[in-house]
């Protein structure tokens, strides 16, 4: 056989490889607003719930977690100060991004 055709076969085993990797990294959770509590701190904790019936998750968030209204980023103080004063909190969804490997929450996003 030629080198570059075991190179070229090389080189495609692994591609095919990663390709084949199908672990999940990140999980995401539509929330109702009532069934969701903000952090304290940039470094606390969110607790939410999928279902009034449903486990509650209580997960932390860090400097790097991204808060966004209506698609736009804003800071933490501004996410909460939006949360609470929604109207019609049981009708109201937000997308919590739960990052699996290091137990993080990577963003919030809630439409208003």
């Amino acid at each position: 056989m030629n080198i570059k055709t075991i190179i070229a076969i090389a080189f495609l085993s692994f591609g095919l490889t990663a390709a084949a990797d199908d672990r999940i990294i990140s999980l995401a959770y539509e929330v109702n607003l009532s069934e969701f509590h903000a952090p304290a701190t940039a470094n606390g904790k969110v607790s939410f719930k999928e279902c009034e019936d449903c486990t509650k998750h209580l997960v932390r968030v860090t400097e790097a977690t991204r808060y966004s209204i209506n698609g736009k980023n804003v800071r933490l103080a501004d996410f909460k100060e939006a949360c609470m004063l929604a109207n019609d909190r049981d009708n109201k969804n937000l997308t919590v991004l739960h990052h699996l490997e290091s137990d993080t929450i990577q963003s919030i996003d809630v439409y208003l």
